[in-house]
């Protein structure tokens, strides 16, 4: 075998790491390094030009393996490879040193140090890349169907956008109704356009296109196998109506005699029967049956649904039914929860008549809602003639959610223009910082201020009904501090509206864990990369979109979703597509059946081999992660690409002396 040949190529990455290591002294240093027959210095090594060099030297100089140091390979190791393979070389002969988070950024006062860590880690990434083996990407075929789980605006979007192409979606919904929350509101910011005017049009074509099936009232309760080739079982709970035979017609929910508080779709401020339709603009437009509240299921009495109903729809032995389907990418756009108010005891929701959430707001500001757009109190009559709307709560708040909600400001703006333009009532904003970042949003932002609502900037500390003067009494009176004024304030109103911040749902760690995709710090669900990849995860396959991956509004929602059908489109015109090679193998030989590896997989991929005692991998589940190596006690699992040989000998290589180029520690 001849002696391998390696170059080198650090990267300046404009002053990012330049600014604090000496590039240039790295790269002339590494030329005494074993094995190296070219090093170079590059400004921006992922531009043309450095992508170039690479491919011109490894012809030039027969380079046989190649290191770049420069920033994280999270980011561009993809771009170096193919640079690589464009030249001829296995791109997985290819090791790259991240010498600008690991040595820049976290030593930015200590030019000599970050400098001799860049050498020591240039040093590794060399002394492991001439252990490198070639290896060959998997190629797995794509099937056509897609599984979009979430009914919202995201998910409707990411289907119709697969299913216009001509591709088929399974689009399931937990509710009787897709829609979301979008569904529940009355007007959208910054336009003022009417939420069903835009959203229920989507629902129609979604509910009536050939190529979507939309399984409501449906849950998704396991997923197996991988990209291109997913196994899903799905539970379609009974309605215990037969939406073959019902037309819709509404008679059954007329004549029910029972009465619910409707939490989900009215947020509890109106009712509804027993056997219901969410709201009229459903889709479906099948009822649902309650059965925790029905007469019949409690107490094998009335029927009365079942008698009224002039098509013979009513089943009430209908049994849930398992459905499995084959899809070859899912999406994933299971929305948000709203931040609980009563969390935050200061503000007296749950305590004090006439405080408001924000969901509470727009089903009473809704046409369609309990008062059919009336802005009253709870007694149901009133009108307020003062209204206090708390900005971010919840958010921006180190004890409950650290996070900017990203709606909370314009959906305050929105909801002070609908009180003044329905009441005439005063209103006041209280803020910590006003955020309308978006298009016409800071136009919006104006607009309300020049129609009179007043903004007092300040954390609010408390709301209470203790009255201390005449004005107060029989008031709710928000205490604040104005730090434009510079001092506390007392505000006597009638109503408060809660802007109450977003949440991941609260099973979003059990869909993460079902789907094989992470969650973040926040709940939220954790994409591929935040800026150049924020569709997709760490599965292949899954894709996410919408609020599910972090707190945002319905133009990027809707965003999301068709960017996330894009990505699926894209695979399944390819028909194939390619994986990583670095996957774990087992010696089955040497293997002693223990099954510890098999427990310790977080994705599934290493089955039993009964008949032969052993475990197996399979290279399609495997995610590389290393789990089953480590774990496994008789040491028969190799990771491809990460092998006992090449990661001694970057420890071997980290360890060099940076100023004698002697090692210091000899490899074991």
């Amino acid at each position: 075998m001849s002696e391998p040949r390696v170059g080198v190529y650090v990267c300046h990455c404009g002053h990012n790491i330049a600014g604090t290591v000496d590039v240039q002294h790295v790269a002339e240093w590494a030329m005494g390094l074993p094995n190296v027959v070219i090093a170079r210095d590059n400004r921006f090594m992922c531009a043309s030009t450095g992508q170039e060099q690479i491919e011109e030297d490894i012809k030039q100089f027969e380079l046989t393996h190649v290191v770049v140091a420069s920033c994280s390979p999270h980011m561009h190791e993809k771009t170096f490879r193919n640079a690589c393979a464009r030249a001829g070389l296995n791109p997985y002969l290819f090791e790259m040193a991240n010498i600008r988070e690991h040595a820049s950024w976290v030593h930015p006062n200590d030019r000599e140090g970050a400098t001799n860590k860049a050498k020591a880690l240039v040093s590794a990434a060399v002394h492991r890349v001439v252990h490198q083996q070639p290896l060959e990407p998997m190629k797995v075929d794509i099937r056509p169907e897609t599984l979009v789980v979430g009914g919202g605006i995201a998910g409707i979007q990411a289907a119709l956008e697969i299913a216009d192409a001509g591709y088929h979606v399974y689009l399931v919904e937990r509710e009787p109704s897709i829609g979301g929350h979008m569904a529940m509101f009355d007007k959208t910011f910054p336009t003022l356009d009417c939420a069903a005017c835009i959203l229920t049009p989507k629902m129609f074509d979604a509910g009536g296109h050939p190529n979507i099936t939309l399984l409501t009232y449906s849950e998704v309760e396991k997923v197996d196998g991988y990209v291109g080739n997913f196994q899903v079982r799905v539970r379609k709970k009974a309605r215990m109506v037969d939406e073959s035979l019902c037309t819709g017609c509404g008679t059954c929910w007329e004549k029910c005699p029972i009465k619910v508080v409707d939490t989900v779709w009215e947020a509890g401020l109106g009712y509804r029967k027993a056997i219901y339709r969410p709201f009229p603009q459903a889709v479906p437009k099948y009822p649902v049956i309650d059965i925790e509240n029905c007469t019949y299921f409690k107490t094998g009495k009335c029927r009365m649904c079942e008698k009224v109903c002039p098509t013979n729809a009513i089943n009430y032995e209908m049994q849930d039914e398992i459905i499995d389907l084959e899809v070859g990418n899912i999406i994933l756009a299971t929305g948000y929860k709203l931040f609980d108010a009563r969390r935050i005891p200061q503000y007296g929701y749950g305590r004090l008549e006439n405080v408001f959430t924000s969901l509470e707001f727009e089903r009473l500001t809704n046409a369609s809602g309990p008062t059919e757009g009336k802005i009253v109190l709870r007694d149901g009559e009133t009108m307020p003639q003062t209204v206090a709307i708390v900005h971010c709560v919840g958010s921006r708040d180190r004890n409950y959610n650290t996070h900017c909600s990203a709606i909370c400001c314009m959906s305050s703006l929105k909801f002070a223009h609908l009180v003044m333009e329905k009441t005439g009532a005063k209103v006041y904003n209280f803020y910590i910082d006003m955020r309308p970042i978006h298009k016409g949003y800071e136009e919006f932002y104006h607009r309300i201020m020049e129609e009179g609502a007043t903004f007092i900037r300040g954390k609010v500390s408390e709301i209470t009904d203790v009255a201390r003067s005449p004005e107060e009494e029989g008031k709710l009176i928000v205490v604040c501090e104005d730090t434009l004024l510079g001092r506390q304030r007392r505000v006597p109103v009638d109503m408060v509206i809660l802007a109450a911040g977003l949440e991941p749902q609260a099973d979003a760690q059990e869909i993460a864990h079902m789907f094989g995709v992470g969650c973040g710090d926040t709940g939220f669900f954790i994409e591929r990369h935040p800026k150049l990849d924020p569709v997709a995860t760490m599965t292949e396959g899954v894709f996410i979109a919408g609020a599910c991956q972090g707190a945002k509004d319905i133009p990027d929602s809707v965003a999301q979703g068709a960017a996330a059908a894009a990505r699926v489109l894209g695979t399944i015109n390819q028909r194939q597509v390619t994986l990583e090679p670095i996957r774990a193998s087992i010696d089955e030989e040497r293997c002693s059946g223990c099954r510890i590896c098999n427990n310790m997989c977080p994705y599934n991929a290493i089955d039993f081999i009964e008949e032969k005692g052993v475990s197996r991998v399979n290279p399609a589940l495997c995610k590389g992660c290393g789990t089953c190596v480590a774990a496994c006690p008789s040491q028969v699992i190799t990771g491809a690409h990460f092998t006992f040989e090449q990661i001694m000998a970057e420890i071997d290589g980290i360890m060099i002396d940076v100023l004698s180029d002697r090692p210091v520690v000899e490899a074991v």
